[in-house]
């Protein structure tokens, strides 16, 4: 039987994978950094690489390796009501729990102690997700104007108006709102619920940001630094 290796972690700024984007690239300000693990923790293992803009990510579904497989799954993109064929779907409940992003190569760096790091844009990972391997996106290869992407042939066009209210503008950097913004829109909350009493909470950054949600409109309610006690 095959056995994976893990080559390298992911640092993001997902803490746990609630409200991670459901794709890669829905997001681009988002950033994060590819880190080796020791023993490929040699510069030549990327060299070249700086000649390509994006590159390939094959990871495991780290949180779900305990969790059944099933035939069908309940895609969020069809409202969690209709069922596809697990294969047909980027479910992450799959026989082997294998993920695939295409992210573009931000920068390239050979740290002292950790050696190369590769910092990416758009990851949809959350942070320690193990990867198992690293390849190079090829354009004339892995480009496709006619393809059709069947229930999902356009990016998600519902996205939910994000309102803040200015009492809660000091508690993250000017810098990071956009991004945080961009994250909610695109509703992180199960595409089954739909309770506009219910609070939730997505760790991002070191912070929780609770959140409620009434037909389109989503509202900023709190953002505590992560540890700190709720109310």
């Amino acid at each position: 039987m095959l056995q994976l290796q893990t080559v390298a972690r992911i640092q993001s700024d997902f803490q746990t994978k609630f409200g991670i984007p459901r794709q890669s690239n829905l997001v681009k300000g988002l950033k994060a950094t590819i880190v080796f693990e020791e023993a490929f923790r040699n510069p030549d293992v990327i060299r070249g690489l700086e000649d390509f803009s994006h590159c390939w990510l094959i990871w495991g579904f780290s949180e779900n390796m305990a969790k059944n497989w099933s035939p069908t799954v309940r895609p969020p993109r069809l409202g969690g009501n209709e069922r596809r064929g697990v294969f047909a779907t980027r479910s992450p409940f799959r026989p082997n729990p294998l993920g695939l992003s295409s992210l573009p190569i931000d920068s390239i760096e050979l740290h002292p102690t950790l050696g190369p790091l590769i910092h990416v844009l758009g990851a949809d990972l959350m942070d320690g997700t193990p990867i198992y391997d690293i390849k190079p996106y090829i354009p004339y290869a892995d480009a496709h104007a006619d393809a059709v992407g069947g229930f999902a042939r356009q990016a998600p066009d519902n996205k939910l108006q994000v309102l803040v209210p200015e009492a809660l503008r000091h508690a993250l950097p000017v810098a990071v709102w956009p991004v945080v913004e961009e994250l909610l829109s695109l509703d992180p909350r199960p595409a089954y619920q739909e309770d506009p009493s219910r609070i939730y909470g997505m760790l991002f950054r070191g912070y929780e940001l609770r959140f409620s949600v009434e037909e389109k409109v989503l509202t900023l309610r709190e953002v505590i630094p992560d540890g700190e006690e709720k109310d």
